[in-house]
């Protein structure tokens, strides 16, 4: 009995120690200006502003503040793996701090 409630204090503890996941990185413009950007769970922090993680296809993520019907039509699109980020039609080089 004392083992069961035990383990049942402990499991609710470890559940109030989970940590936010997010990715910091450093994004700058043809033009050489700096912006930050941070991918936290399923959201994208850039300009000021917040956006939805829309989906991917392949090693290129899409983000967008109201997900389109073809992802491939959202606002950001970015991969990881080269750090590079489209936002419309602007280009930027991102790295991961």
């Amino acid at each position: 009995m004392y083992k069961t409630i035990a383990l049942v204090i402990l499991s609710i503890g470890l559940l109030g120690c989970e940590r936010e996941t997010y990715t910091t990185w450093s994004c700058i413009d043809s033009a050489g200006s700096k912006f930050p950007m941070v991918l936290k769970k399923a959201q994208m922090q850039f300009q000021d502003s917040q956006f939805d993680y829309c989906g991917s296809l392949g090693p290129i993520s899409y983000f967008a503040s109201k997900c389109p019907a073809q992802i491939q039509d959202s606002s950001k699109v970015f991969t990881p793996s080269s750090g590079k980020l489209i936002s419309n039609t602007q280009e930027f080089q991102c790295n991961e701090l």
